[in-house]
């Protein structure tokens, strides 16, 4: 599809955010602040900046792909709330943001917005949460 070999991930996401997964839409972003498992869905399409911009095919693709993410890192993280945001004021490319959200987290039950500054993961930390999920996005695409 033109749209797919066109696509290009904003430069603030590709600054904060590391790639986990190519899903059928979107790709899968991990931001890189430790303090919270903060990932990002960007649905692979050009000059779009909110989900009802999107077609409704596509559109009804996210709301899949996005509920899927949203069971597995609630399951995977043991999280409190899911957090689903689409704000795009700073960066304009559409994306949205799945946060898993603890009680005990730091800003509880604040958003996370502007509350502290990124803290980013360890060496290796990524490459685990990365091989703990692929798998399991695998297995559940395969269906």
């Amino acid at each position: 599809m033109s749209d797919n070999q066109q696509f290009t991930l904003h430069p603030d996401l590709q600054r904060d955010c590391v790639v986990i997964a190519s899903l059928p839409l979107c790709e899968l972003l991990l931001c890189n602040d430790s303090q919270y498992p903060w990932f990002i869905m960007v649905p692979r399409r050009e000059e779009i900046s909110d989900l009802h911009q999107l077609d409704w095919q596509d559109l009804q693709q996210f709301i899949n792909e996005s509920s899927m993410v949203s069971e597995l890192l609630m399951q995977e993280f043991n999280g409190d709330k899911m957090n689903v945001a689409a704000l795009g004021n700073v960066t304009p490319q559409l994306h949205v943001h799945h946060i898993v959200r603890f009680k005990k987290d730091p800003v509880w039950p604040k958003p996370i917005w502007g509350q502290l500054p990124l803290k980013p993961y360890q060496a290796g930390e990524i490459d685990k949460i990365k091989a703990s999920l692929t798998p399991k996005l695998t297995a559940i695409l395969a269906n």
